[in-house]
């Protein structure tokens, strides 16, 4: 799915993750909930040129869940919420950290946008 460049990428993953009902923050969450959700678009690059100009932009988004407790349902949940929005999903891992006592899903995911014509 390609999207004109407004409204910002940010608020299209915060838009999309709001049925969840679980706190997300984009690079950085420093609140106390017991699960949430931290994003960052880690990379940003040309997806299509044309006559050396930028055409379409291809974002990739890592999007980290936190939970001291079983995540799986939020985590399909995610996936699917983000798939329906027109991301692709591109890679998966899971571990736990021992500093913050919870277990973390991170998956990474790509987002095309088409460059609107600066009038």
């Amino acid at each position: 799915m390609l999207l004109a460049e407004s409204p910002s990428l940010n608020k299209i993953i915060m838009d999309t993750l709001k049925p969840l009902n679980v706190p997300v923050a984009s690079m950085r969450y420093n609140q106390t909930a017991d699960t949430y959700i931290v994003f960052l678009i880690y990379n940003e690059a040309p997806e299509l040129n044309a006559d050396d100009v930028e055409i379409i932009t291809k974002y990739f988004i890592q999007m980290d869940v936190f939970s001291s407790g079983n995540f799986t349902k939020l985590v399909k949940d995610v996936v699917r919420l983000m798939k329906n929005a027109g991301f692709g999903r591109m890679f998966a891992s899971e571990t736990y950290d021992e500093d913050m006592k919870k277990f973390r899903k991170i998956m990474r995911f790509n987002y095309e946008t088409k460059i609107e014509e600066e009038v």
